[in-house]
């Protein structure tokens, strides 16, 4: 197990520094950031100035030598529009998506329980293809295109709900809406799948000829024997989510930290950029690996190789 944790932590090292070489580089394509942080009659000099102070007026490659002597004295960079540590700025904002996204996907997958296991419970019926028709259009919708949808509904047309903040719950009913759609549609297509497939096991078949009950049969037996390969697109959901609501954020003016990139993209606030992914990409390895752990909980003949 140990050495099934450290192989896969060294993966995570080499990807999450792949990662930075990658948005380092590409951040520096956005432009001179002198442009934006001072006034548009700012002398030749004075922008020669704010780069020598910043370390902008050195090579490419010298640059991001220094940025990676940096990293290792835990050193992230200044946020140029807030005059601190650019790490600190990220970590204020993470929480807020890290709560966004738990509760997400903790909706999505209660609820997908529920309405894939009654769903599998009678294939072909009424309410089974109504929640196939549902959980597909879930899982095709773009969250972009349903998170305006939403604004126009219900906070524009019917005045029921707030376009962005986090003042109050009403807040949060939008964002965590649009952002467990696509999970709960595709939890709710494996949930059916599984549960079919368990309620047709031999097991299941001998619990009906002792006259268990059917309730009992279906969300003690059946689905916990089911849990497993939901858990794992759920684990794969919950990840994407994490990186994925940068779009929801920016939409609702959630302050969290995909809006936060894409705000010190626009205002080519490096330090900050650079920040943000990394501290995203670390959350996502330390999940899947808490993911991979949690298998082994759940199915005790998994067993991990280190080769």
């Amino acid at each position: 197990m140990f050495g099934y944790l450290g192989k896969r932590a060294l993966h995570s090292v080499v990807s999450v520094l792949g990662l930075l070489v990658l948005v380092f580089f590409l951040t520096r394509l956005t432009g001179d950031p002198s442009y934006l942080f001072l006034p548009l009659d700012a002398t030749p000099q004075a922008r020669e100035a704010f780069s020598t102070l910043h370390g902008f007026d050195q090579p490419l490659h010298i640059q991001f030598f220094n940025y990676l002597g940096d990293l290792l004295h835990l050193d992230f960079g200044e946020s140029l529009r807030q005059n601190r540590s650019a790490m600190e700025v990220a970590l204020e904002a993470f929480p807020q998506t890290l709560k966004l996204a738990v509760l997400a996907i903790f909706l999505a997958g209660a609820l997908a329980l529920v309405v894939g296991s009654l769903a599998a419970a009678k294939p072909g019926s009424l309410f089974d293809r109504f929640a196939s028709l549902v959980s597909l259009a879930g899982a095709s919708a773009p969250d972009f295109w349903i998170a305006i949808v939403g604004i126009l509904v219900f906070a524009v047309s019917l005045d029921l709900l707030p376009t962005s903040g986090t003042g109050s719950a009403a807040h949060w009913i939008m964002p965590i809406g649009v952002l467990m759609l696509r999970p709960f549609g595709l939890l709710v297509q494996v949930v059916r799948g599984t549960m079919i497939g368990a309620l047709s096991s031999p097991y299941v078949k001998t619990a009906r000829a002792k006259g268990v009950r059917r309730q009992k049969i279906i969300f003690s037996h059946a689905l916990r024997n089911s849990l497993l390969p939901v858990i794992t697109v759920a684990g794969d959901l919950a990840t994407s989510l994490v990186n994925g609501a940068v779009v929801v954020e920016s939409v609702f003016g959630w302050p969290g930290i995909g809006k936060l990139m894409i705000d010190a993209i626009i205002q080519r606030d490096f330090a900050v950029v650079q920040s943000t992914v990394l501290v995203t990409a670390c959350a996502i390895f330390i999940l899947n690996i808490a993911i991979d752990l949690l298998y082994a909980v759940l199915d005790p003949r998994i067993r991990y190789q280190t080769s």
